[in-house]
């Protein structure tokens, strides 16, 4: 899979992803977010991937976030834009992450086997307490005020 990467210098390189939250209303009209799992199960967060050359964020959050849970949502809105430096052997990256809102329409919840070592659906508040990223978290908080005004 090829992602929207310039080079800045030889020890650095700016990447791009997009992903989300993908949300559904249960019965009880309870609010449920699906949540992935990696690095061996004890990291949640959002689902989210790499931006393809010629791919908007919006269409690379859907496509992203049904290949890591195998739901399939309608784009509401953008969320935010993280941004964060890690290191990939000998070079930095400065990674830049749009985060949309998804209604969920359609699908099973089925974790990614090459990426992802978990999926599940998580009422909001379980997914506050669960997720292991501040960034994602506040994002969640975000989702929360703004579903409450609907």
């Amino acid at each position: 899979m090829s992602s929207r990467t310039s080079r800045s210098s030889s020890s650095h390189r700016t990447a791009y992803s997009a992903g989300g939250v993908i949300y559904r209303l249960r019965d009880d009209r309870q609010v449920e977010v699906a949540l992935i799992a990696t690095g061996q199960g004890p990291r949640w967060g959002l689902p989210k991937g790499h931006v393809n050359r010629g791919e908007t964020a919006e269409a690379a959050a859907a496509r992203e976030i049904a290949e890591e849970t195998g739901l399939e949502g309608q784009v509401e809105q953008h969320l935010a834009t993280i941004e964060y430096w890690f290191r990939a052997g000998s070079s930095r990256i400065h990674k830049y992450v749009d985060l949309f809102l998804l209604h969920y329409t359609n699908g099973v919840l089925t974790p990614q086997e090459a990426e992802v070592d978990d999926a599940q659906w998580f009422t909001l508040s379980e997914a506050l307490a669960l997720v292991s990223f501040e960034r994602e978290r506040e994002v969640l908080v975000q989702v929360q005020e703004i579903l409450a005004t609907r």
